[in-house]
């Protein structure tokens, strides 16, 4: 008999009641250090005070009105967004799916205005862009797209890492190039800083648009507040979600006004998008994130989270080979299954997250405490060694 709860995921046989900072309590009272922070969304920690009473003040007063109706709590949040970054406007979603639905017709849309069958959309492999018939087909993978054709036309896929293919695969028909600054499901590759920019001269000299997707590298995770500000580059559209909610469900696209030029009313809508609650939330998010105060602290943490891993790596060379990644969004690129690594670390009360390439993700509330990232490499310690026995 099938499950009351579709089974699409192998879940751990673990299940959290509560929260508080970056540990997790099970029913029983055991308590387990958590490094993956929900695949990077909890950004702020479990049960944040902070958040708490914004999301507590917001629901005494007003849930959802819908969006046939002026929204301040999202037009604060957009303008928020707004003046940190490139863009000129912003429309919200729930999840970085959504998200990537709408940068797909945004690009589409912006060139048929144009006049122009500008269809095509370029993607690179080991991307991840969301589940939805839009994202799997721009990826196309066997274990994404197995069994759901047909697939929407208008994608073409490059290597990682293939310049001259990328060149060469740039056409009269390219609407758009997409990418992630930092693939996360891909297994923690960071996009050299000269090629993001060396992207934005090809999208500049052909007229493409440049589509970054920040879903998981946003929002202060890699120590600035958006990863491709490393590069001193900007997007023309950009996604973002996980962490702007810090847990509440919540996603946004970024946008140039040209960009988004062919986006007016009635090309795009969302119930729930932009809703009272999450954007009360994601303000709040925002404005902790944002200070440059708390990015320094990022950088700091992360500075010590790297050299305890690189030395793992050292002690530990039968079971880690590198360590990959940017800010406090880094990967562990494994020798045994990382399913394993995960599951030993089970063993020891440390939550991690597997990715591609046979990577273990570690992805912590961005305001986790020094003497959690102390813990957290001691259990992986203990993980290594269970392993070695």
């Amino acid at each position: 008999m099938i499950a009351s709860v579709l089974p699409t995921y192998s879940r751990a046989p673990l299940a959290f009641v509560k929260g508080s900072g970056s540990w997790l309590e099970t029913a029983d009272g055991s308590r387990y250090l958590d490094m993956g922070a929900g695949i990077a969304v909890n950004s702020l920690g479990h049960a944040n005070p902070e958040l708490v009473e914004v999301l507590s003040a917001q629901a005494a007063k007003l849930w959802h009105v819908s969006n046939l109706y002026e929204i301040p709590e999202q037009r604060a949040l957009a303008d928020k967004l707004v003046d940190l970054t490139f863009a000129d406007t912003v429309f919200f979603t729930n999840s970085g799916t959504e998200a990537a639905e709408l940068a797909i017709k945004m690009a589409r849309k912006y060139w048929y205005e144009k006049g122009s069958d500008r269809t095509e959309i370029i993607t690179f492999g080991g991307a991840f862009h969301g589940r939805s018939m839009g994202p799997v087909s721009a990826v196309a993978t066997e274990k994404m797209a197995k069994g759901f054709g047909p697939l929407l036309p208008g994608f073409k896929q490059i290597a990682w890492g293939d310049h001259d293919g990328l060149r060469a695969a740039v056409s009269d028909k390219t609407a758009a190039i997409w990418i992630e600054p930092v693939q996360g499901e891909g297994g923690i590759r960071p996009v050299p800083d000269q090629c993001l920019k060396g992207l934005r001269d090809l999208c500049d000299e052909t007229g493409t648009l440049l589509i970054f997707d920040e879903v998981q590298c946003g929002v202060g995770r890699t120590g600035k507040l958006f990863a491709h500000e490393w590069a001193g580059v900007t997007p023309d559209i950009m996604m973002i979600a996980k962490g702007i909610g810090g847990g509440f469900p919540l996603g946004a696209v970024l946008a140039t006004e040209e960009a988004a030029s062919g986006m007016v009313a009635g090309t795009h809508g969302s119930t729930y998008g932009g809703n009272p609650l999450g954007c009360a939330v994601g303000k709040k998010v925002l404005d902790i994130v944002s200070d440059p105060a708390f990015l320094d602290a990022i950088a700091r943490k992360a500075g010590m989270l790297r050299q305890g891993l690189e030395g793992l790596v050292a002690s530990h060379p039968d079971v880690f080979e590198e360590v990959r990644g940017a800010g406090l969004m880094l990967g562990l690129k494994c020798k045994p299954a990382a399913a394993d690594v995960v599951k030993a670390a089970y063993a020891q009360h440390l939550l991690t997250v597997p990715a591609a390439d046979n990577v273990v993700r570690l992805l912590p509330a961005l305001n986790i405490a020094e003497e959690d990232i102390s813990e957290a490499l001691s259990r992986l310690e203990a993980t290594a060694a269970s392993l070695k026995g």
